[in-house]
């Protein structure tokens, strides 16, 4: 299925700001002022920009801990996501849940998960609860290559399957399971093929266009809205960070990370759009704006009162 909407410089600004994002977290992890584990999607933008222009108000987004992306590209503001992040009180979720665990409802975002492939069975949950409650609502969840080992993606794939539940599992392949090549932890390296195996279509789409992307989710989308059930989609991709900040990347081959560079998506959009006849000056305000917004949230944030210790265990359940 191809789609007549293109992307523009509204989706180039998109992963923009998702990389203005990221490079100013990256700079506040390293000075201390965000304390814990914190993943990154630079290089992966056009993913979730992609998949969530698919999406409705009522659908449901599941992301992995390398999930910043998914929250903006979801429409997450970004002033009480670096607040969340900084441990800031005028964060998403005051300032508990960090970069591991903040979640946005109201935005159809469902959280980050730091365990590998965790948010997979709880989008299933979310797709059966949908079928209930009269929202129409299609769950998403994003997961990287490794994560396709574990019991709970199997199970959660199964169950979605057996049961033609409307969830749309995104496999961001950025070819390293942590640090391991995953093509030296499978089989058979086109992990989409697994889908046959669960009775559902599988897809492999280069996840450094935007329009790729969207397309296949798209398809995927209208497919579960109409009852028929999961489906599973590859999206290539690279990372051009570490798995990790402080990652020293010794297992990547010399060169790997600049020929990456080369092939990342806001600059190949922004080659796409001059080809097309957008003139520089457009491209370079779209990607400016982002810059600058970005800018002005951070302020804000840190300018924010950080969250009182004496409240860590408020809206705690068990």
């Amino acid at each position: 299925m191809t789609s007549e909407i293109r992307a523009g410089t509204a989706e180039l600004t998109a992963m923009q700001r998702i990389r203005s994002f990221e490079e100013r977290v990256r700079e506040l992890s390293l000075d201390r002022q965000i304390i814990g584990s914190v993943h990154l999607c630079i290089g992966q933008e056009a993913i979730p920009v992609g998949a969530c222009a698919a999406l409705q108000p009522q659908d449901a987004v599941f992301a992995t801990y390398r999930g910043h992306g998914w929250a903006l590209a979801r429409g997450v503001p970004l002033a009480p996501t670096f607040a969340e992040l900084l441990g800031r009180v005028t964060g998403l979720n005051g300032g508990r849940g960090g970069s591991p665990y903040f979640t946005a409802p109201a935005y159809g975002f469902f959280g980050e998960n730091s365990i590998v492939g965790g948010s997979a069975p709880l989008a299933v949950g979310a797709a059966l609860a949908g079928r209930y409650d009269g929202s129409n609502r299609v769950a998403v969840v994003a997961f990287g290559d490794g994560a396709t080992n574990q019991g709970a993606v199997h199970e959660a794939m199964n169950f979605a399957a057996a049961f033609a539940l409307p969830v749309i599992f995104v496999c961001e392949n950025n070819s390293y399971s942590e640090l391991t090549p995953i093509a030296e932890m499978v089989g058979d390296p086109e992990l989409w093929h697994r889908a046959a195996g669960y009775g559902m279509p599988g897809h492999r789409v280069d996840g450094n266009s935007v329009d790729a992307v969207r397309d296949a989710i798209t398809a995927a989308v209208t497919r579960a809205r109409a009852g028929e059930g999961p489906s599973f989609i590859e999206a290539m991709t690279e990372r051009l960070v570490g798995h990790y900040i402080g990652d020293a990347e010794h297992y990547r081959p010399t060169g790997e990370v600049d020929s990456a560079w080369e092939r990342e998506p806001i600059g190949r959009l922004r080659r796409e759009l001059i080809a097309q006849g957008d003139n520089e000056e457009a491209c370079a305000a779209a990607i400016q704006a982002a810059v600058d917004e970005v800018a002005a949230a951070a302020a804000e944030a840190l300018a924010a009162p950080l969250a009182p210790v004496e409240d860590v265990k408020e809206h705690l359940y068990a």
